[in-house]
């Protein structure tokens, strides 16, 4: 049967957010596998070699502009990049063209996200009486949105596609706190002279966006170049990321129409009775040249870097990233690693923070006529995407890093991370199963 004309245009929106859902769901899935890699390696006789493997150094340059640092080191500040730099594609998208675009659309996620990153900070700073485990407070307040959908994914089609932007919309917002969080409160000594070179480049960086130049390997380079230096300034290099981020163009040299107008004229040398002839004619192959050249314009840069960089981070950096930050040895007795105080303090953060601050926030957004409800979603699916919220893990596990450095405390943290995120995924999980409906499948 054919489609209609507006079938059509609904199918070419939904499309690209289902490919990115089901990306991140298998991304989720996986970051879980690696999880538990981690965590048996790091607790097997092979202990010291996961210590040692991630622990060895690499050297990268040449004369004086050398960096060596661990593997450890290079995942977490260099790989990591790219997750923050595919990140900040994603929050620019949403405020530009998608559910971020207006403030009806906004709101709500906005207000849910506020609430989930101020309860759990709150929460962890009211139970948290040591001076260094204080530092921490910021460990709670993030949302893993691959994990979360990942585990949203296991419920099938149950779960209505307006719950789904919804997740995916609050943890965007919280994914914008997380990095608000890191470059104001966990940053290193500044040195400013590194620091206004790195932002006179991601200055510069806005002028090409602005003169509409999209060379993209022009920004590839002097986005190397911007990491570098703030890698040297002090501010995490992570920010670094999300700066070239929303310096890329998204706008496209040419639109849909005249991209297909172009495209059927280039196919006419292609024509269906011709003799199919062992070589391409020379009309044959400037049309294909000429057809090259135009996908390139019907694409944003944006768009372009986006698209192909989000499998990568999804199934390679995350899952590498997993591997090398969540094998913490579990010493003595489990049960009671569980309730050492950060460990504990984190994990009571994550599940009720998260919980109360996203539902409370969200029902004072549609009790003051800010937002409304989506028709198919209920009260209690909110708290059921509130525990979801709760699952912490790659940005918990970044904070951690840079609040405690090393040492027993940051062992804590991530026993607090991994507990907390794996008790609020199974209740929300549940939570969700039981109350959402099969007829609920349509939006």
């Amino acid at each position: 049967m054919k489609k209609t004309t507006t079938q059509q245009v609904i199918e070419n929106i939904v499309s690209p957010f289902q490919r990115f859902l089901r990306i991140e769901a298998s991304g989720g899935i996986l970051l879980m596998v690696m999880t538990l890699v981690a965590l048996f390696w790091a607790n097997s006789k092979w202990q010291d070699l996961y210590v040692h493997f991630f622990h060895q150094t690499f050297v990268v340059g040449f004369s004086q502009y050398v960096l060596s640092y661990s593997l450890l080191h290079w995942i977490n500040d260099a790989l990591m990049v790219i997750f923050f730099f595919v990140v900040g594609l994603e929050i620019k998208r949403e405020v530009l063209a998608g559910e971020l675009s207006s403030f009806k659309q906004a709101s709500l996620p906005i207000a849910a996200a506020v609430g989930g990153m101020l309860m759990p900070a709150l929460i962890y700073s009211i139970i948290t009486s040591s001076p260094p485990a204080q530092d921490g407070w910021g460990i709670p307040m993030a949302t893993d949105i691959a994990f979360s959908l990942g585990v949203l994914s296991l419920l099938g089609k149950k779960v209505p596609l307006s719950l789904k932007i919804f997740l995916v919309a609050f943890a965007i917002v919280d994914d914008l706190g997380a990095i608000l969080i890191i470059a104001l409160f966990y940053s290193s000594q500044i040195y400013w002279h590194m620091l206004l070179i790195g932002l006179g480049l991601v200055i510069f960086l806005f002028v090409l966006n602005y003169l509409n130049i999209q060379t993209i390997n022009l920004y590839v380079v002097t986005g190397f170049l911007i990491w570098y230096f703030f890698l040297k300034s002090g501010i995490h290099p992570t920010i670094a990321g999300v700066l070239i981020a929303f310096a890329i163009p998204s706008k496209r040299k040419i639109n849909v129409m005249t991209f297909r107008r172009i495209i059927q004229r280039n196919l006419d040398p292609f024509c269906v009775d011709c003799e199919d002839e062992f070589r391409l004619n020379q009309a044959q192959m400037t049309s294909i040249e000429s057809m090259e050249q135009h996908m390139k314009k019907v694409r944003s840069p944006a768009q372009t870097l986006e698209y192909s960089l989000h499998g990568f981070v999804t199934f390679f950096v995350m899952p590498l990233f997993a591997l090398a930050n969540a094998g913490v040895a579990i010493q003595g007795g489990a049960i009671e690693d569980f309730f050492r105080p950060v460990s504990f303090n984190i994990e009571t953060s994550l599940l009720f923070g998260k919980v109360i601050g996203i539902t409370l926030f969200s029902w004072l957004a549609v009790k003051f006529g800010i937002s409304k409800l989506p028709a198919t979603v209920k009260w209690v699916h909110i708290v059921g995407l509130g525990l979801l919220g709760g699952m912490g893990f790659t940005m918990s596990l970044f904070i951690s890093n840079l609040a405690f450095r090393s040492g027993a405390l940051l062992d804590e943290a991530k026993i607090g991370i991994l507990v907390g995120s794996f008790i609020a995924g199974v209740l929300g999980y549940l939570l969700l199963r039981l109350t959402l409906k099969p007829k609920q499948v349509k939006d």
